[in-house]
């Protein structure tokens, strides 16, 4: 009897054991949203690519790609495997690749998620961070610099996602077949994004042959080019988006735009991708990536599109919890102006962490110096306000806290109160922006107040985002 991931032998089981995580790859399971989410006419369906062992849809490509360069010799025992990633194909890769015993380099953009790169470097990656806002042709370029560094390295294989001919052939022979099967032959729209181009070519190839009425629809980030190149035939600038692994400032080889049809391609703005993710995870209880969002949100605006009811499936196409520093973060959303949070026109826009809706991190005074560490540490604060039943009193930051600790054997056992700086310069919520200039050159933080209430702090970095996000 065929293994299906999710589904229950004969005996009432779950799948028998299997030797290796590869064999865990695909055979994922097929979740129907339409009773969790408005779809108009269309019955909604998402396949789980996150419940792949590396997280996401790329380890189908990863396996393929890395069997195909074994078989034509590319690929000997011990070598390294060098591409350049967004992050899911090069943990697909890792994932595949250390198994079989190769070594990995990944060339990533500076914007990925630190979970991703958290989870390379814990299997042992070669992770090289480089800038995401070059082009092509440029130095820093993540795909010139790995083109470069495979070249420089013997015994090494540039992969190439995005013209490897292995990658489509992986959705063409596994992905579209599955979920065909398990939608009983009966699809009428599949959503995809493009990153590398091989889901939506693969697919576009498979259903083409297999199920000629399914039409494939693609889901763009708002600043990508393809959408308008297949909807208007136009060429632009691409912008910036924060969305990962999906989007585009070019057409990559392995990308066939012809299998969407005009009219079929939906720009999905930041917000919307994050709003859908969020949704996903709180009406579904599915822990979805940032793409997953940008997917979910054009399936839902094609199924509420129909005139009649159509049988449409879209894909999880990646894990959330590699982006649970970012996407379901409320204050980096917030940095990024994307939290949807109603701006006040004064100081308290440029406050990361409010004292009034509990997001402010503090200390007591008679709280311990370790209690302070602690709570700089998880995070990701320089400085703690001390404050005394809800009143302002002093202000502990990493100087005062090492100063306290070079020396005794009660280091970290003091109370905050014997570290923390009393005398404080503050702000007054209505001041001007220029008011925080001088603070900053004083290397201080500037410390925000309604009156007597303390509402929070502003630093360099967010007057920089505040900056950013206004334009």
């Amino acid at each position: 009897m065929d293994r299906t991931i999710g589904a229950h032998s004969e005996a009432g089981l779950a799948p028998p054991p299997v030797s290796s995580a590869l064999d865990l790859i695909g055979r994922t399971p097929l979740l129907e949203l339409t009773s969790v989410f408005d779809t108009g006419p269309c019955r909604l369906f998402a396949k789980l690519e996150n419940a792949n062992p590396g997280g996401s849809i790329k380890d189908r490509i990863a396996l393929t790609m890395i069997d195909a360069a074994e078989r034509d010799g590319r690929l000997k025992p011990g070598g390294t495997i060098v591409e350049a990633t967004a992050g899911n194909t090069g943990l697909g890769l890792a994932q595949v690749g250390i198994l079989k015993g190769y070594r990995l380099v990944l060339v990533v953009p500076d914007k990925m998620a630190r979970e991703k790169i958290q989870h390379l470097r814990g299997l042992g990656v070669d992770v090289r961070i480089t800038r995401s806002d070059v082009g092509k042709g440029h130095a820093e370029y993540y795909q010139d610099m790995a083109e470069r560094i495979a070249a420089s390295q013997p015994g090494s294989v540039y992969i190439n996602q995005f013209c490897n001919p292995a990658n489509p052939l992986a959705h063409e022979t596994t992905t579209g077949p599955e979920l065909l099967a398990q939608m009983d032959g009966d699809l009428d729209a599949v959503v995809v994004g493009v990153g590398s181009g091989g889901t939506l070519t693969g697919l576009g190839r498979y259903f083409a042959k297999a199920s000629p009425k399914t039409r494939m629809v693609l889901a763009d980030p708002e600043g990508s080019i393809l959408e308008p190149l297949v909807n208007r035939d136009e060429t632009i600038a691409p912008g910036s988006w924060i969305v990962e692994g999906i989007g585009e400032d070019f057409v990559p080889d392995n990308c066939d735009l012809s299998f969407v049809r005009k009219g079929d391609a939906f720009c999905i703005t930041d917000v919307e991708s994050v709003q859908a993710a969020r949704e996903l995870l709180a009406k579904a209880g599915v822990l979805g990536g940032s793409s997953s969002g940008t997917l979910l949100a054009a399936a839902l605006r094609y199924c509420r599109a129909q005139t009649e009811p159509k049988r449409v499936a879209t894909f999880v196409c990646d894990s959330g919890n590699k982006y649970l520093s970012k996407l379901f973060n409320d204050f980096w959303l917030a940095e990024q102006g994307l939290s949807g949070r109603r701006l006040q026109g004064d100081l308290r826009d440029l406050i990361a962490r409010g004292a009034r809706d509990g997001g402010a991190v503090t200390v007591g005074p008679d709280d311990t110096l370790d209690t302070a560490y602690k709570r700089m540490r998880t995070a990701d604060v320089s400085q703690l306000p001390v404050l005394d039943g809800g009143r302002l009193i002093g202000l502990l930051d990493e100087s005062d806290l090492l100063e306290a600790v070079e020396d005794g054997p009660d280091r970290f056992s003091k109370p905050v109160s014997s570290a923390m700086v009393c005398r404080l310069e503050t702000v007054q919520v209505g001041e001007h922006l220029d008011a925080l200039i001088p603070i900053f050159e004083r290397d201080e933080v500037a410390i925000v107040l309604d009156g007597q209430e303390f509402l929070g702090l502003i630093t360099r970095v967010d007057l920089i985002n505040h900056l950013r996000v206004a334009g």
